[in-house]
């Protein structure tokens, strides 16, 4: 079966010698749900940006079901969905537009993209913000049409770099639902989060990166074998103290 991420000593050295990935191998299979864990500054994001083509890796390799994410990049980039953390979007624009126009970029012809967007609006419960300009949305809301954008044009991978950051606990249950529907219903998800329980609740396989290097991976499981679970294991991998997970830092 071909994976549907497949990364091989991939290393990202950025301009000025700053060394963000070091040497980071990962597969992940269709279907599955990889939580991808690492404090800020370990080269999660820097990892992502290389899959997206935000950033050129220095070596190594990146294929997305098959793709190399390089030397093929459109074909790759349109297999993937990246719902980042920050809100890049107009914030005058409404909700409906927002995901309306991503299905422009990818070139899908304007009687689908209508359709797929008014599919997502309808399942992500949108609809009566849908002609609202995104800035006047709450967090809860702008975290949906983040995710309904990446997902206008169906992609088989699902990248979601901190989805529920400053979303109140209510409305992270309810993204959670979302979350894993879209993975019972086949979509490859892989998820980064700085919320321990988070990754305990929806992933089945975890990575640990720390230094911009894999430092633990494997099924969540195994990361439960020994006293203090993931914390501990999270813990032991990058050296942190007790504080910083209760500070949210894990």
């Amino acid at each position: 079966m071909t994976p549907a991420l497949d990364i091989s000593h991939l290393r990202k050295v950025y301009r000025g010698g700053t060394v963000a990935v070091e040497d980071v191998s990962l597969t992940i299979q269709p279907g599955d749900f990889f939580g991808f864990l690492g404090p800020n500054g370990a080269g999660k994001s820097t990892t992502i940006h290389c899959i997206t083509g935000i950033s050129n890796p220095s070596s190594g390799t990146i294929k997305v079901f098959g793709v190399d994410a390089v030397a093929n990049y459109r074909e790759a980039r349109k297999l993937v969905g990246l719902s980042p953390q920050e809100f890049n979007v107009d914030p005058f624009a409404t909700a409906r537009n927002i995901v309306d126009w991503m299905g422009g970029y990818f070139g899908m012809p304007k009687a689908l993209r209508k359709a797929r967007t008014e599919m997502l609006i309808e399942r992500f419960d949108l609809v009566p913000h849908a002609n609202k300009p995104f800035r006047e949305l709450s967090g809860g809301l702008k975290r949906r049409v983040i995710l309904a954008r990446a997902m206008v044009h169906d992609p088989k991978l699902l990248i979601l770099d901190e989805p529920t950051a400053g979303v109140d606990v209510e409305l992270r249950m309810q993204l959670w639902g979302y979350l894993q529907e879209l993975n019972r219903d086949g979509k490859t998800i892989l998820l980064t989060s700085h919320y321990l329980e988070e990754i305990e609740r929806l992933c089945r396989n975890i990575a640990i990166v720390a230094g911009g290097r894999i430092i633990r991976n494997g099924p969540k499981e195994e990361f439960f074998t020994e006293p203090g679970g993931l914390e501990r294991a999270y813990l032991a991998a990058t050296g942190k103290s007790a504080d910083h997970v209760s500070a949210g830092a894990a």
